[in-house]
């Protein structure tokens, strides 16, 4: 475990007592610091207080006392508004950070690599971490991903961490200069935690914040927004910057043609893996996070034949097209990690006849992302809060039921699948929409759908 010794001696408060921020106060008080942690939860604060994290009201304490508040992803700290406790600590000139702040001013004489967009990240991440690893290139991966990073175990010299990195994230790390900064892409997002889309784009761009001469950008140019980061960084930014894309030419740079990843940068265009047979990269959002991979890794110098072999090998994450089972010719796919409708889109891309299951809290926004896809819809089976507006939404373009919860949609699904189209058909739960309103979050929704599919009677294929 990683202990932040930046911080001893002084008073941290600590605001949220989910995973994180469990693990950075444990963290905190190993590198002796003195902690005072509050959470607004009551339930949270009690298993805090039992795991022996001492507990101080941050409501109403002397902020003239704290060096700092390592704050939780996702406690607003900007838009809409400041949590209360955030705006006491700024008037007070306190710094507000997060946990990854904290490793990056412990760890010293290693690489730092992170990734974000708003789609693929942890595809990209794990890919990466996959890579690095086969390579012989200690490394450890964390950030929006896995374990909280400061239950990492600290690489030897010379390691690598790789860090998802949220848009939240992001703006609690400002002392971080990434070697190797990924932007996958940028959709509507999170925009009420930005105060808009402008903002939400420049939490993204936080990325490549620091960089200088040495360090490398790898940027998705499929996307006007990020394409736009990568213009701006290479005509002003002093990194070297390395342009991707998943379906399209970069010039210079990673791109995929015909279902071929390519090194537009080698000489002669190099080919290096026909990524068309890979089940577990479906579809050219997937094909971008591989080129995304590719260059992350030509840039640490491993070998283009090694990142060829580990992607080859690299065996996909749970709740990202995970194809689940194949019942009488019918494929069922938890997609549950789509939360937007930008992300669904690229799923629907990838399956020529499907049954959707979709609804959950939505998002600002609409589906319009998904629109070009409707037609591979057979039928839609709309469950939880966005149920109705889901349904007004694709009335008279797809056809739609109502079940209302995942296992009721689940059953419908299998018998409409099952009856009309065969072998061809595809059971995608890609919900567009949060799980919180039927869900502690989107694993939870995964595994019940994964649970839903094996109880399935049937034939199993595969």
């Amino acid at each position: 475990m990683i202990d932040p010794s930046s911080f001893e001696g002084c008073t941290v408060a600590i605001l949220g007592l989910g995973r994180t921020g469990l693990s950075a106060a444990a963290a905190l008080m190993r590198g002796r610091a003195q902690v005072w942690a509050w959470d607004d939860d009551v339930a949270a604060r009690d298993a805090g207080g039992r795991a022996g994290i001492p507990l101080v009201d941050l409501a109403r304490c002397d902020w003239s006392t704290p060096k700092a508040l390592v704050l939780s992803p996702g406690i607003p700290h900007t838009h809409p508004h400041p949590h209360p406790v955030v705006a006491l600590a700024r008037d007070a000139g306190c710094e507000v950070i997060g946990d990854i702040e904290l490793l990056a001013r412990t760890q010293r004489g290693v690489t730092f690599i992170g990734v974000t967009g708003t789609n693929g990240k942890s595809t990209t991440t794990a890919l990466l971490g996959h890579i690095l690893n086969g390579a012989d290139h200690p490394t450890q991966v964390g950030g929006n991903i896995g374990v909280p990073v400061l239950e990492l175990q600290p690489p030897p010299p010379g390691g690598t961490f790789v860090l998802e990195m949220s848009s939240y994230q992001l703006e609690l790390t400002p002392s971080l200069a990434f070697d190797v900064a990924v932007l996958l892409n940028i959709s509507a997002d999170h925009l009420e935690h930005h105060g808009g889309m402008a903002g939400y784009v420049a939490a993204k761009t936080l990325i490549f914040r620091g960089q200088k001469a040495g360090a490398t950008a790898v940027v998705g140019i499929d996307d006007t927004p990020s394409h736009a980061i990568f213009e701006q960084l290479r005509e002003t930014g002093e990194q070297f910057v390395v342009p991707i894309s998943g379906g399209g030419l970069a010039t210079g740079g990673i791109h995929v043609a015909d279902g071929r990843l390519r090194d537009g940068g080698a000489a002669g265009n190099a080919a290096i893996l026909d990524l068309r047979p890979l089940t577990h990269l479906p579809g050219s959002h997937n094909w971008q996070n591989a080129a995304a991979a590719f260059a992350a890794a030509r840039a640490l110098g491993v070998p283009p034949r090694a990142i060829a072999s580990a992607i080859k090998s690299f065996p996909g994450l749970s709740h990202r097209q995970e194809q689940v089972a194949t019942i009488d010719g019918v494929t069922y796919v938890n997609d549950s990690k789509a939360t937007n409708p930008d992300a669904v889109a690229k799923a629907l891309a990838c399956y020529d006849t499907v049954y959707w299951i979709a609804g959950g809290r939505a998002k600002e926004g609409g589906l319009e992302a998904v629109e070009p896809y409707l037609e591979r819809i057979r039928h839609a089976f709309l469950i939880g809060e966005a149920a109705d507006a889901f349904a007004a939404a694709l009335a008279g373009k797809v056809a739609t039921s109502q079940p209302g919860t995942l296992q009721a949609a689940v059953a419908e699904a299998q018998i409409l699948a099952r009856r009309h189209d065969g072998r061809d058909a595809v059971v995608l739960l890609s919900p567009a929409c949060a799980s919180f309103d039927q869900f502690d979050n989107f694993e939870a929704r995964g595994d019940a759908f994964r649970d839903l599919v094996g109880a399935l009677s049937g034939r199993r294929d595969g």
